[in-house]
């Protein structure tokens, strides 16, 4: 179940608040085979985190969560998380770091339990005991406004709003659950890569950014920030081995000359100010890169026309 983007926090004791946590989100079942993890994507990713197949928890199990890794200063990092993605991107030697599984749902125990509404399972939750790395979310009910200063006092990604009464609907995006964001946040596909100079000759300048629209991609900018020493190294050598001919991209005017061609395989997921008119987005800074699939990174999803008819359904239905 995926959330609805909101333009903003609301008060209302008809909801409850929890943090949008900056990491990957993950099923973990458990039955008398062990424990699986499943990806958004549907990917299953068990021996990528052996430490949570590995717990000791009661079988016939389903619970919905996000895997964070932390950084020194106890923030959600989805950019150290990167050494856990399981990818081609480690081949350069990014490290494992500990992550902790945040639980926020229970979707089975013993028996299906999606049909109750959402307080039901969280208090069936609450009474599970789950041991290290696993921990259940905060949630706090009614007031969005003290947890949204939080959030932009320590640079949180952001709150998720989920209604009283609702019902977990797999595979949907709901209005049920919303989710506010600190910043601007998308997933976009890269399609090719600039020649790097001085300290990056050896790697690349920055990654260009499309999104799915039709046959090709629609190219919105180019990413140069955010990129340690180790990713710049380990990003360029699986480049290397996706370089193509031709262009992924429509034809456009602003593509910079010059530009080495990937296969559309990566999908990136960047921060950035804003979008441009002319469909680009504005001081991007390069997050991390996503397991979910090229084909549902599309310029109707992503793009800024998707979001704004969000935001206006948002309005109106308030």
């Amino acid at each position: 179940m995926l959330a609805t983007p909101w333009p903003a926090p609301f008060d209302d004791p008809a909801w409850v608040f929890e943090l949008k946590w900056d990491g990957v989100r993950c099923l973990l079942s458990s039955d008398e085979g062990g424990i699986t993890l499943v990806s958004r994507a549907g990917n299953e990713m068990t021996k990528r985190y052996p430490e949570l197949s590995s717990v000791d928890i009661p079988s016939d199990l389903v619970l919905d969560g996000e895997i964070i890794a932390l950084d020194q200063s106890g923030r959600p990092s989805f950019e150290l998380l990167q050494g856990r993605l399981g990818t081609d991107l480690v081949r350069g030697g990014l490290s494992p770091v500990p992550i902790t599984y945040v639980v926020f749902d229970l979707l089975h125990r013993e028996q299906p339990l999606i049909e109750l509404p959402l307080e039901a399972r969280q208090e069936k939750l609450d009474h599970l005991e789950l041991p290290v790395p696993m921990v259940i979310a905060d949630r706090y009910c009614g007031e969005a406004q003290p947890m949204w200063e939080f959030v932009r006092e320590n640079d949180l990604e952001g709150l998720v709003a989920k209604r009283l009464g609702s019902r977990y609907t797999p595979g949907s995006r709901s209005a049920d659950w919303r989710k506010f964001s600190n910043f601007m946040q998308l997933r976009a596909v890269v399609g090719g890569f600039t020649r790097g100079t001085g300290g990056r000759a050896g790697t690349f300048g920055a990654l260009l950014l499309g999104l799915v629209d039709g046959d090709h991609l629609r190219w919105i900018g180019a990413v140069g920030t955010g990129f340690s020493d180790k990713s710049l190294r380990a990003i360029r050598d699986a480049l290397d081995q996706m370089l193509i001919a031709e262009a992924p991209f429509y034809t456009d005017d602003g593509l910079p000359p010059g530009a080495i061609w990937v296969e559309p395989r990566l999908v990136a997921v960047v921060r950035f100010k804003q979008w441009t008119r002319s469909g680009k987005i504005r001081a991007p800074s390069f997050v991390g890169f996503s397991g979910d699939p090229v084909a549902a990174v599309t310029w109707e999803a992503e793009g800024p026309g998707g979001f704004s008819q969000k935001a206006e359904n948002a309005k109106t239905e308030r």
